[in-house]
């Protein structure tokens, strides 16, 4: 029984963090912005742009969607995340934030689950982009539903691993355009840099291999609706190392 109440208290503390984040987040006019351009950024290529748009695809289907998603989140997410650290550090209330009885596990998770909250927010209201596939088709209801399923599953474990290096970056220091910049890069290279290399003559024999080091590869293969526990495995792996980084970094202020 003790036990539980201890998981009691430190679950109250980490979800007392995310509620003061996602306040703090909403109460600014940029993230009503960064959403609003996400959401038209995306409605233009879904509906807009003749090369990427399925009024010219033929056929009933959110490719185009889930193809682009992934680089609007290289700028999405770190504009979420970079306030989240670096903006305590340039305050000063990162360390009252640290002399509160809130271990560096807490305040990470606290702040990492905010970050993704707020991330599956905004993918929300792109459901009526599949609301109006499904009802626009030739035949009423013609899209792969599995597809669209785990497409944005992937998407989901995707903003994950970009919000734990978001939340990296700003914990380097108090620059906040510092650390929108860097998450941008680490993202990118994470995501398409392995793809690549991969491709490079020195490498042909051992291509598959380094694509699977990517996020691109996992991506993928969770979109086409195919649940492999390696891929939620490499997820998870990923966005835990960053977050270990995190804490690391968030503990070595503290001396």
């Amino acid at each position: 029984m003790s036990f539980f109440k201890i998981d009691l208290v430190k679950l109250y503390r980490v979800l007392s963090i995310l509620n003061k984040e996602i306040i703090g987040f909403f109460s600014s006019l940029a993230a009503y912005i960064s959403m609003a351009v996400f959401l038209l950024v995306t409605g233009l290529f879904l509906w807009v742009f003749p090369d990427s748009s399925i009024l010219d695809y033929g056929y009933a289907g959110l490719d185009s969607f889930f193809i682009v998603v992934p680089y609007l989140f290289m700028f999405l997410i770190p504009a979420i995340t970079m306030r989240s650290l670096a903006e305590e550090q340039k305050d000063g209330t990162f360390e009252l934030l640290a002399t509160r009885p809130l271990s560096d596990w807490q305040i990470v998770l606290g702040k990492f689950l905010a970050s993704l909250l707020i991330v599956i927010l905004t993918l929300v209201p792109t459901l009526i982009y599949y609301i109006s596939v499904y009802q626009l088709g030739i035949t009423k209801g013609n899209i792969d539903t599995g597809a669209v399923i785990g497409s944005y599953l992937g998407l989901i474990l995707l903003g994950g691993v970009f919000t734990s290096i978001g939340l990296f970056t700003s914990s380097l220091g108090k620059n906040q355009i510092i650390a929108f910049t860097l998450s941008v890069f680490l993202c990118f290279l994470s995501f398409s840099a392995f793809d690549s290399i991969s491709t490079l003559i020195i490498f042909q024999n051992f291509e598959n291999s380094i694509s699977a080091l990517g996020i691109n590869q996992h991506y993928q293969s969770v979109s086409r609706g195919v649940l492999d526990s390696r891929d939620f495995i490499y997820f998870l792996s990923f966005a835990g190392l960053f977050l270990l980084f995190t804490k690391t970094v968030l503990g070595a202020r503290k001396w």
